[in-house]
């Protein structure tokens, strides 16, 4: 079972990512296209990051934008999400990169006296017709590479969102990332939806949680990480150690190697 790192904040380049990848012994850096150094155009120098892998002997996972909103009303807003996920999917096929992470996005909500109307929900059709194209503009993408994208629950998918996933987990291109510090954060909510496609598991990210408070060092929280990492080892899956500074990092790396 591989084991890897972020990007860290803290890091300004992804040589100093690498670095840090390298000494603590991970196997691989996974890129975060929320920042600037990670857009698309940046990836698609795939000759730069991929000699930088190869002198490191690790490899990339991909995080995709946490804004990526496919089901957008705005047609350019999501034909834009669109293109951003087809350019990385071509990218991570040159790079060798088995990973693409997304999240799923609520989207907007109206506040009503009585109650909140989530507008993806209201108008469904609309929503999951953008999924259908988005199911098929992946599959075509990434064809017979292997490439998996992997949906990560955040703080408790709704059922619209249930509704979709399970839409694209028909699809081999479409797997599930357990964030298990999201999942304890929220009272463990999508907990039972995950166990139920627990066979698409291919992803893990790590972290401890007390309460609503996450991304803590590892086994310094609440979760029975042992049982959690049993079940990614179960599924052969990938996992990622996502704290946010490099001696959290460093510490829950400490850990892995007298626990696990």
């Amino acid at each position: 079972m591989d084991f890897g790192m972020p990007v860290l904040i803290e890091n300004k380049n992804v040589q100093d990512n690498i670095a840090l990848c390298r000494k603590l012994g991970l196997d691989f850096l996974e890129l975060n296209m929320n920042l600037p150094e990670y857009q698309t155009d940046k990836l698609e120098d795939t000759a730069y990051f991929e000699e930088l892998a190869e002198e490191a002997d690790i490899y990339y996972t991909i995080h995709l934008d946490e804004n990526l909103n496919i089901a957008d009303f705005n047609s350019s807003v999501s034909d834009a999400y669109m293109e951003t996920t087809a350019r990385a999917i071509n990218a991570a096929k040159l790079l060798n990169v088995p990973v693409l992470n997304m999240h799923i996005n609520h989207g907007v909500h109206f506040t009503l006296p009585d109650r909140k109307v989530q507008l993806f929900e209201e108008y469904f059709n609309d929503y999951i017709r953008k999924f259908q194209e988005f199911k098929s503009l992946c599959e075509k993408s990434i064809g017979d590479s292997g490439i998996k994208i992997c949906i990560e629950n955040t703080d408790g998918f709704r059922n619209y969102e249930k509704a979709a996933i399970k839409m694209l987990l028909e699809s081999d291109v479409f797997a599930l990332t357990w964030d298990i510090g999201h999942s304890n954060s929220s009272s463990n909510i999508d907990e039972g939806f995950i166990m139920q496609n627990e066979g698409k598991l291919k992803h893990f990210h790590l972290h401890d949680s007390v309460g609503s408070k996450d991304h803590m060092t590892l086994g310094t929280g609440e979760i029975d990480l042992k049982a959690r990492i049993g079940i990614a080892r179960k599924h052969n899956c990938r996992c990622v150690i996502e704290t946010k500074t490099i001696k959290s990092l460093e510490q829950s790396v400490l850990w892995l190697r007298k626990n696990i």
